[in-house]
């Protein structure tokens, strides 16, 4: 572990930034935050936009963003519903059907994920400009398949979604099933090490014999697939369906990656930083709930001027580390 802290200094500051804000919210809440139901609440609240900020974190570690990640999960649901509602008109669903929803639901993340990262590596256009298109794309797709209103969810679905494994929300303990799986294919792999190579130089990763298109591809395929799950959990905890869901969460899941030590210009930062610093925007968004007088407003504020603060901090700890670089 000290290895693991010496090695990765962001992953020491964001533990510490977790730290430091676990001990001023018990201070300042004490047993209201430190219940165990306000920790069962988090554990259900932070999984979909979790999972997003992971999938936003493998865009930036390629140098590029998804602005789409939210209208796949959306677009991932929709189907997801509809396909259930479809094999159960007259009754609740069996498990077949949900698990043909679900098997829909990551399918459609698959194709989605898989168009951007064409559009993106064969076609050549910016990340930003693709996925911006897309976001449209997915979120008029959904918008036509649900005509344009909420569509209901399967009762099983949400209850397995909802239930409570030793105490532990079934939403959290999928999250970390996916987080776990991305840490070791980031971490561990050939896979995670040619997406970081390609994010640092594109062309020096084409010259080393690395396919960009397919890394791209695959990159993006990945992403779709997370918001396909965020996608599921969405459809079991709200119980429909709608393709405006969650439209604060692209914001967030920019956020949550570059605090959690994602670099925006690629190659740099690790998924672990990144689940650690979902944790502390959930713990900060629950602690802010417990002060009725502050509105949402103030919270996009919050989490606009939190992003801002980010940003500073890691261009002048970059700024300084290479200073000492240079003078060796």
């Amino acid at each position: 572990m000290n290895k693991v802290l010496n090695k990765d200094k962001n992953l020491t500051r964001i533990l510490a930034v977790f730290l430091v804000c676990f001990v001023l919210f018990s201070i300042t809440q004490g047993k209201s935050f430190l219940s165990v139901s306000s920790f069962q609440s988090m554990g259900k609240l932070f999984p979909e936009f979790g999972l997003l900020s992971i999938g936003m974190a493998l865009a930036l570690l390629t140098g590029g963003i998804d602005l789409s990640v939210v209208y796949v999960a959306n677009l991932c649901s929709i189907t997801a519903a509809l396909t259930i509602k479809a094999m159960t008109p007259e009754g609740d669903a069996g498990i077949g059907a949900i698990l043909a929803g679900v098997l829909v639901a990551l399918i459609v993340g698959m194709i989605c994920g898989s168009l951007n990262g064409l559009l993106i590596s064969a076609v050549g256009i910016p990340a930003m400009l693709a996925t911006l298109g897309t976001q449209s794309l997915y979120n008029g797709l959904g918008v036509v398949a649900s005509k344009g209103s909420s569509v209901t969810g399967s009762k099983p679905l949400s209850a397995f979604i909802s239930m409570r494994v030793a105490g532990i929300p079934m939403a959290a303990i999928i999250f970390v099933l996916c987080a776990a799986i991305m840490i070791f294919i980031i971490s561990k792999t050939t896979l995670g090490y040619k997406i970081k190579m390609m994010g640092t130089n594109m062309k020096a990763s084409a010259f080393s014999g690395f396919n960009n298109v397919k890394l791209t591809v695959l990159n993006y395929m990945m992403i779709g697939i997370l918001s396909a799950v965020a996608g599921i959990i969405m459809l079991g905890r709200y119980s429909s369906a709608k393709a405006d869901n969650g439209a604060s969460y692209t914001m967030q899941a920019i956020m949550i990656a570059v605090m959690g030590g994602i670099d925006p210009a690629g190659g740099k930062g690790n998924i672990q930083g990144v689940c650690v610093a979902v944790v502390i925007i959930q713990m900060v968004s629950t602690w802010l709930s417990k002060y009725q007088s502050i509105s949402d407003f103030y919270k996009q504020i919050i989490w606009g001027a939190l992003l801002l603060i980010v940003l500073l901090l890691n261009y002048y700890i970059n700024k300084r580390e290479v200073a000492k670089a240079a003078k060796k």
